[in-house]
């Protein structure tokens, strides 16, 4: 009897002891989460801290870009090289840097526009002049082909003389009649003047009255 009452004794607490040990297995947290957790947080920490840098690194390239840049437009400006007065030796600031570079991009616009108009005026003169030498390389043929021919044409200095007499008699009458004092004046008065002094029959016998002068003076 009493080695079976000690067996029932240790039974017991056995029993008891598994009891509690499982009570309390269940109320302590599951450690095998927290080591897992240990381990995934410098993990997660470290990938931040990898894009906080190449967040960082990526600004600085842009910003050094953006310096470059005004550097390069320092360096190419002219008018950025040239002393301000206005600031004294500061350094030039972004807004000035861009507007001085506004204002040289449309002086080059301008000389660029005043060039094209200077080429386009020398190719006209270009093709006029070969015009005129295609003509005159006819008339030096065409008088040595004919050597006699136009000694008896009228001279350059006849005909100057007939445009002068022509002319002068026109000016006696436009200086007469124009008035100077205001541009819009001065247009009526122009007008006035051809409707009054340049019809066909007074142009007429302004050059014949001319050429019977030029003839008498001649013979």
């Amino acid at each position: 009897p009493v080695f079976f009452m000690e067996k029932t004794r240790k039974s017991s607490i056995v029993s008891r002891a598994n009891s509690i040990g499982s009570t309390s297995a269940s109320s302590v947290p599951n450690t095998d989460d927290e080591d897992s957790d240990y381990h995934q947080e410098p993990y997660k920490e470290s990938y931040k801290d990898r894009r906080r840098r190449a967040h960082t690194q990526a600004e600085q390239k842009r910003r050094d870009a953006i310096k470059k840049g005004y550097d390069d437009l320092q360096a190419i400006v002219p008018t950025c090289e040239q002393q301000d007065f206005s600031i004294g030796s500061q350094k030039l600031s972004k807004a000035i840097v861009l507007q001085k570079t506004i204002d040289y991009i449309q002086f080059l616009h301008k000389e660029k526009k005043k060039q094209e108009e200077e080429v386009s005026t020398l190719r006209k003169d270009v093709m006029a002049l070969k015009i005129m030498k295609v003509n005159y390389e006819q008339i030096v043929k065409a008088h040595q082909d004919n050597p006699n021919e136009g000694k008896d044409q009228v001279s350059d200095e006849v005909k100057f003389n007939v445009f002068q007499g022509i002319m002068d008699s026109l000016f006696q009458s436009f200086n007469a009649s124009i008035s100077v004092t205001s541009f819009q004046e001065l247009s009526a008065c122009v007008f006035g003047w051809i409707e009054e002094h340049c019809k066909p029959q007074m142009l007429r016998d302004i050059v014949i009255g001319v050429l019977h002068q030029l003839k008498n003076q001649v013979y």
